[in-house]
């Protein structure tokens, strides 16, 4: 295999970590170039990380894939204008961007339930960005929806989320009641997924997150 060149938006989230981790241990990997407001608290021999500003992204190195895991949440954005800063328009610029450094594949951290006419305001802004992305006309778009997301945050420096203990107690109770796709789904599920997707997948791919919980993706 040719080596890869890839790009990664959101290394320092609980599922971006994931990627990166898996992306510097792959062989076929050469290097990796992480875009952030800050660097990975990790340095390896492959990583190359970009300090930037996703409102106004430099040329971006050349590249074959990128996966984009920019995301927040309105409590830390402090308004809906804010997160859709980061959760659309940010991605958006990195794939655009990203396709300009040449990159034919791409992989997004969206969510259950994203769909441009939702009428939950989270849910319509990832799938206004799922939407976007594919009118880029990638040879591959692979679009991961989890549901709820669990991960050690602490790890990241984030405090522990509330809702995230309770959905995964409720899920390690009650699992069996629950349908697949609406499960607690490890962040590191959700990357294995990804990474095993965007090299070889063709045209656009949903992951739903039954799917990543079983690992078939």
């Amino acid at each position: 295999m040719t080596p890869r060149h890839v790009l990664i938006a959101g290394a320092t989230g609980l599922v971006g970590r994931e990627l990166l981790q898996g992306l510097l241990a792959d062989a076929s990997v050469q290097r990796v170039h992480s875009l952030g407001r800050r660097a990975p608290a990790l340095a390896h021999a492959k990583l190359v990380p970009h300090i930037v500003d996703f409102a106004a992204l430099p040329p971006l190195p050349a590249c074959d894939e990128v996966y984009l895991a920019l995301g927040t949440t309105i409590k830390v954005a402090g308004s809906q204008a804010a997160l859709r800063a980061v959760d659309h328009d940010a991605n958006l610029a990195v794939a655009r961007a990203a396709q300009q450094a040449g990159a034919r594949r791409a992989g997004l951290v969206s969510a259950m339930g994203a769909s441009a006419r939702s009428g939950v305001f989270y849910n319509r802004v990832k799938g206004e960005l799922e939407d976007d992305l594919a009118r880029l006309g990638f040879d591959a778009l692979v679009i991961a929806r989890p549901s709820l997301l669990v991960g050690d945050r602490s790890a990241l420096g984030q405090p522990a989320r509330p809702g995230e203990r309770i959905g995964f107690a409720v899920g390690q109770a009650l699992g069996f009641l629950v349908p697949a796709n609406y499960r607690p789904i490890d962040a590191a599920k959700v990357a294995a997924a990804l990474l095993a997707q965007v090299p070889r997948a063709s045209g656009r791919r949903v992951l739903l997150s039954g799917e990543m919980q079983r690992g078939s993706a």
